[in-house]
């Protein structure tokens, strides 16, 4: 099969990828094997095409958005059935067993795995995943729709629900890419007022689009204080004008995995009154069934842009330099 491994990690222009022949996997006890009709390119792959995450496994195929068909299961799989249409997101498997999975908390696992970092994703023909942690797509959604579900989604949402927006709340979102558009979406659906605050031209006039209250350069104030905000830039200077556009008592929650250094906080400007800032890490599964769910109901309309399998290159390339709205997919099926 043809896969894309992460060969040489650096600048995206550099070529840190190779293009490859590999063995089709075969899946072991508990696993099956997805034939790859898509896979969504997602901000962290572009971290760890670049080096900004460390190389955990030499010749790593990245890709954590995939959507396909279940092809072969392995011993002792019972849930799903050859034929079936499933998703494989970022979180690939965690321990079961540590205080953090026994909690309910399994995103914050002491030996997680995730796909196209620790074991091979979807910027191939096939990939094995474990069956209880893969999802039915909804019908609702084709493939290309789906794949950003997967991971630009389902970060959203959690990032959402970490942000602790109140009913009817006012909501400031900092960045507006694959993962923001999906999240404003659901809040506004949920009667939240959601302000963008976004560099990109071509991204604030999606935003308007979608229906944000308001739309302003990343660096501007929104019209009112926020109630939560949520930073999917991976701008570490954001944070404290994020914070400074909080109301008393509001959340700033950061979703990116990877974020530049933070400047100096001023505990009265910043923090003081109760606002709060938290990081975002990984997501639980019951997070994926949920935003599923909600997806569904919301009618999300995700905003893609579609590319060759051999042009996964350009595809990471655009991502850097913002030359799209949305979310890019790459077409891997032939």
């Amino acid at each position: 099969m043809r896969a894309w491994v992460v060969a040489a990690p650096g600048p995206v222009d550099s070529g840190p990828l190779r293009l490859v022949e590999r063995a089709v996997p075969v899946p072991g006890p508990g696993e099956l094997r997805v034939r790859v009709e898509v896979c969504g390119v997602c901000r962290t792959d572009l971290h760890l095409c670049e080096g900004d995450l460390p190389v955990r496994r030499p010749l790593t195929v990245p890709g954590h958005e995939v959507v396909g068909r279940v092809e072969s299961l392995g011993p002792g799989c019972t849930l799903l059935e050859t034929g079936d249409r499933v998703g494989v997101a970022w979180l690939a498997s965690t321990c079961g067993r540590c205080r953090f999975c026994t909690s309910g908390r399994e995103n914050l696992c002491v030996d997680p795995r995730f796909t196209g970092w620790d074991v091979d994703g979807g910027f191939a023909e096939y990939l094995v995943a474990k069956e209880d942690y893969v999802y039915r797509v909804p019908d609702f959604f084709g493939d290309e729709a789906a794949a950003p579900l997967m991971c630009a989604g389902i970060i959203g949402f959690r990032a959402l629900r970490r942000a602790e927006l109140p009913a009817r709340g006012r909501l400031g979102l900092y960045g507006f890419g694959g993962s923001a558009h999906l999240t404003a979406q659901v809040a506004i659906a949920e009667g939240a007022t959601v302000h963008v605050l976004t560099r990109s031209d071509a991204d604030k006039a999606l935003a308007t689009e979608l229906g944000a209250a308001s739309v302003r350069g990343a660096y501007e104030l929104p019209p009112e204080p926020l109630d939560s905000a949520i930073l999917f830039a991976p701008a570490g200077a954001l944070v404290p004008v994020a914070l400074a556009a909080l109301d008393r008592g509001g959340t700033l929650a950061i979703a990116g995995i990877h974020l530049t250094d933070v400047p100096t906080l001023d505990y009265q400007q910043h923090l003081f009154q109760e606002r709060t800032v938290r990081s975002v890490t990984a997501n639980t599964r019951e997070d994926g069934r949920a935003f599923l769910e909600a997806a569904e109901r919301a009618a999300l309309r995700p905003t893609t842009t579609s590319y060759a399998f051999e042009d996964l290159e350009r595809a990471l390339s655009d991502l850097a330099h913002d030359r799209f709205n949305g979310a890019a997919v790459l077409r891997v099926a032939s």
